[in-house]
Order: C-alpha cells, then structure tokens, then sequence
C-alpha cells in the first residue's frame, strides 16, 4: 500500500496526498513504513497528531523530519504527504492544502463502499488489528511492567493478562479513535 501512495506522489507531483489516520500508532506506522521505503522528504502533519509523534520520539522511534501543516503555505506542501485524523479529510481544514488527493489508512478500505462513503480517493488497506496470538505472545515477549489496553476487548485481554501474572489496565483514549477501525 505504501508503494502504491509513493507511486501516486510521484505521479500527481503538483498536489498533496492527505492521509486519513489514527494519532495513537496508525499515523506513526504509515510514517515509519513510508521511511523504510525510502521516502525522506518532511512530512506534515495536522496539530492531533503532533502530540503523539512527539510522544514517540520521546520514546526512541525516530520518524524523520515532521511538520505542522499550520506552519507552512500551499506552495511548500506541494507534492507533499500530509498525515490528519479521518474526521479532517473532508474538513474545511484541508482547503489549506494544495489540490489534495484523499487517501485513508484503515483495514476497513478493503470495502469500497467504505471508501466512496469518505470520499476516499485512494483506499490504503492497512489495518492495526493483530489477532489474539499475536497479542498475547507479544505481551510475553515484551514484559513490561504494566500494559495498557487502548480497544477492543479490553475486559478479555485483562483477564488473560491477570491469569498470567501481568499488570495491565484498560486505558481510555478520548479523541485519538474512530468507530471505523
């Protein structure tokens, strides 16, 4: 899916490519994944999600060289990445950048009809969702002292994490989520 972005970025070299993501760990994996496939360029970013992206550098997760949209001109954001939360796509907020192409970063755009419902323009089907396996054999190997549980099936995963001796807590994101994913 980044590949495909990339490509589109290359091609429409005159506009911005607005990315629709979640500020908690969405937003952070699209640039990550944008960096590893060699795209250095600054990208931008709407004031909710500066946070966060701070929040994990803070953390040692380098994520290259991050701008507040509100800092900088149409001109300068020409054949540019921008990262928002879904709820600014289709804002009066992303009249500031120049001829924008709407992408989305969700597993839910694997359904077109989710997709035209946004007014995506191009669906990139990148999804968060690990399935139990993952989660719990993640939380072995990591041991951390605590873990935070953001969604889902909060109560389950605590009960699992309580039988196996691991401190956790379910951790109430007000702002940072969408029902879509």
């Amino acid at each position: 899916e980044i590949g495909r972005l990339l490509r589109s970025v290359e091609t429409f070299p005159e506009r911005s490519h607005v990315i629709g993501s979640y500020a908690l760990g969405k937003a952070q994996r699209v640039i990550a994944e944008l960096r590893a496939a060699g795209h250095h360029e600054p990208i931008y970013l709407h004031g909710a999600m500066e946070r966060m992206c701070r929040l994990y550098e803070e953390h040692g997760v380098s994520l290259g060289e991050l701008r507040l949209v509100a800092d900088h001109t149409k001109d300068e954001m020409r054949g540019s990445i921008v990262i928002c939360p879904p709820s600014a796509l289709n804002d009066r907020w992303s009249r500031r950048l120049p001829e924008p192409i709407t992408a989305m970063a969700s597993g839910w755009m694997r359904v077109r009809q989710r997709a035209r419902q946004r007014n995506v323009e191009l669906p990139l089907v990148i999804s968060d969702h690990a399935d139990w396996g993952e989660l719990t054999r993640t939380i072995e190997e990591v041991d951390a002292q605590e873990n935070w549980i953001t969604h889902g099936r909060e109560d389950a995963l605590l009960r699992w994490c309580q039988l196996h001796q691991r401190r956790a807590r379910a951790l109430a994101l007000v702002g940072y989520e969408d029902e879509d994913d």
